[in-house]
């Protein structure tokens, strides 16, 4: 099968890949090419379990299950700026009823890219309380905040027997962006910057300026992505880390409250409310009734639009952009859990969905997204 590259511009007309940034279109354009598949073949079949999202450019494709067409996705339409049938295993089969022209592309490094691309403009956690901006006293700041309130105490204890302090002097990188997520940071003396390289600046646009109390690095270590700035010392100075490994069970397993499906309908029936943190183009495409959007990029500017005294099942598809926009709503002092899995994990495809009943994600990227019958 003729394979030819594919244009960054091309990508950025499909959901959700219309989300990534520019550096990220033009990685992800280096890995995708397009592919011609003949008439009659099928690019893949009912119980498919590989991972990847397949777009139809041109051609029609028929999804069908073991006796009839269910539905036809036409290139060009407004179905297909989204992958047909993502749900993993495949739950019907497509087949190319013309000649297609079509992309194959890696799920979960989509996912991965958006989660960077959209966890806000830096790493920084906003578990300091403003008022106690001047305190000094780091331990102190961070057993007054209201994201510490929710770890058990022998959690918090073994949080501060198992940071390490790390000295630095000015100049120094703390974190580098690009790099993978390793550690948490407290800031207990000395100042730092936070920077973030552009394909425009690649000395880095300086975003925010960091004291003693403030945290950052958590992010990377919640989406499981790298480093989305850099941060570097202002001043002589340390910090105390927390290895990865710990700060998932004694952080980020007790602030997250993960709940399936049948759990999310009970608190949504008891007046609590979807929260749904992917692009508007895939909440147009499918969303659960009366569902909040707010992309995971503009979750902090948005929170004083939320109920602080309402319940929310924060969701996307995967499961990766709703973990990190909880955490961010926990930390704030919000009632949020994640579904689990995602709303592409769903039974027979996430409800409401207006292209097919089937949707899936995730890596994998192989050969081919055709298969012979």
């Amino acid at each position: 099968m003729a394979k030819k590259p594919i244009e960054p511009a091309q990508l950025k007309a499909l959901s959700p890949l219309d989300g990534l940034k520019g550096e990220n279109l033009k990685a992800l354009a280096r890995k995708t090419f397009i592919e011609e598949v003949p008439a009659g073949r099928f690019l893949f079949k009912k119980g498919d379990d590989q991972k990847r999202s397949i777009y139809v450019l041109s051609g029609e494709v028929e999804l069908r299950d073991d006796h009839e067409v269910l539905a036809i996705v036409h290139g060009g339409s407004r179905e297909a700026r989204s992958p047909i049938a993502p749900v993993v295993p495949r739950t019907v089969s497509a087949r190319a009823r013309t000649d297609v022209e079509c992309i194959a592309v890696d799920s979960d490094l989509v996912d991965v890219m958006l989660t960077w691309d959209q966890t806000g403009s830096y790493e920084v956690g906003e578990l300091r309380d403003e008022a106690m901006a001047e305190a000094g006293d780091w331990m102190t700041t961070l057993l007054q905040t209201k994201a510490f309130h929710r770890i058990p105490a022998a959690n918090i204890q073994a949080i501060f027997m198992r940071m390490e302090q790390v000295n630095y002097k000015a100049g120094d990188l703390v974190i580098k962006q690009g790099d993978e997520g390793d550690y948490f940071f407290v800031i207990t003396d000395g100042k730092c910057v936070v920077t973030r390289e552009t394909p425009l600046n690649r000395d880095g646009i300086k975003l925010a300026e960091l004291s003693v109390g403030d945290t950052f690095g958590e992010e990377a270590l919640i989406s499981q992505a790298t480093r989305n700035a850099t941060v570097t010392m202002l001043t002589d100075g340390s910090v105390m880390r927390l290895a990865n490994e710990d700060f998932q069970t004694l952080m980020n397993e007790p602030m997250l409250h993960w709940v399936d499906f049948d759990q999310a309908s009970d608190i949504i029936a008891n007046g609590g409310k979807w929260l749904d943190v992917r692009l508007p183009s895939e909440f147009e495409n499918f969303h659960q009734a009366d569902a909040i959007n707010i992309p995971l990029y503009f979750i902090r500017l948005k929170l004083k639009t939320l109920d602080p005294e309402s319940a929310y099942v924060v969701c996307c598809d995967t499961g990766r952009r709703s973990s990190a926009a909880a955490y961010i709503l926990s930390e704030r002092g919000f009632n949020a859990s994640v579904l689990k899995g995602g709303l592409n994990q769903l039974a027979g495809g996430p409800p409401r969905s207006r292209q097919t009943d089937e949707g899936a994600d995730s890596p994998e990227p192989t050969d081919s997204p055709a298969s012979t019958d």
